[in-house]
């Protein structure tokens, strides 16, 4: 029988909702926008959002995907949004942020995979917010070269790509997903443009050994990842994959420092840590 284990003492956290968490939830309410904090649960949205950070999430909220570890709805999408570019940008604009994380759901069923709504969306926000720096967290559009060159080509200041886990647990975790593939996509932006700076995840937890881990990173670095992010995987709901174990906080501070010595320009690693976790520092 699957359950959910116990989240140890380092895991719990305390939704704190000051005003600015307050006037972020209005504002996403108000344009019915979407955002990863909401829909994947991440545990540090009392913190972001209290500072007035978040990641908004386009193209809906229901994905064609099927990973299990995903808290994202999996179904059949709704039609594509034309104003949400101008929705997301005016949200930004007013909660004047410095540093926009944008991401989407996987849009398999749209003959461009949602590539024109991304473009427009990073288009319209840096024509309302000039000085704003823009990290892209997209789906890996098949391997699609001609696409990925769309987001390549409107220069977000990151691109960020999760491998979310190591090899051997690829086809388990990301059914519809290739470890190599995604591989191929982080070294084929860093080849298109070497001043976007690249970035991809994992989650720990699932299964995973520690040379597994390393081995991972090494691939990172030999398709010239500059920042890497590391935190616990969380089971969502019991019909996702369990946690099989939980890492202590000294076995992140140890990878990252494994991390650092590979020449990672960046690495987040610690038990909460998400793929946006600290995005704007990525950008120095």
């Amino acid at each position: 029988m699957n359950i959910i284990r116990k989240k140890p003492k380092w895991i719990r956290v305390k939704l704190s909702m000051n005003k600015n968490y307050h006037e972020l939830q209005k504002l996403v309410s108000l344009h019915k926008l979407n955002t990863i904090c909401q829909s994947g649960s991440c545990p540090n949205i009392g913190e972001c959002w209290g500072k007035g950070v978040a990641t908004f999430m386009i193209l809906g909220n229901i994905c064609t995907r099927s990973c299990r570890f995903c808290g994202v709805k999996t179904g059949r999408p709704e039609k594509v949004d034309w104003k949400e570019p101008n929705k997301v940008a005016e949200s930004i604009k007013i909660l004047k942020i410095k540093h926009a994380v944008l991401t989407s759901v996987n849009r398999d069923d749209l003959k461009d995979m949602g590539s024109s709504i991304w473009v427009k969306t990073i288009q319209k926000v840096r024509y309302l917010n000039p000085n704003i720096t823009i990290e892209a967290l997209i789906p890996d559009f098949k391997g699609e070269k001609k696409i990925i060159d769309k987001i390549i080509n409107v220069k977000p200041e990151v691109i960020s790509h999760n491998m979310e886990t190591v090899f051997r647990l690829t086809k388990k975790i990301r059914i519809q997903a290739k470890y190599d593939r995604s591989l191929g996509l982080l070294q084929y932006i860093k080849e298109k443009n070497r001043n976007i700076r690249t970035k991809t995840g994992i989650m720990l937890g699932l299964g995973e050994t520690k040379e597994e881990i390393i081995e991972t990173m090494k691939d990172m670095r030999k398709s010239k990842v500059d920042i890497l992010t590391m935190g616990q995987y969380l089971q969502p709901s019991l019909k996702h994959y369990p946690v099989r174990f939980f890492v202590f906080p000294e076995q992140f501070k140890e990878l990252k420092e494994i991390g650092l010595k590979m020449g990672f320009k960046y690495v987040e690693s610690g038990p909460l840590v998400r793929s946006s976790y600290h995005a704007e520092k990525h950008v120095r």
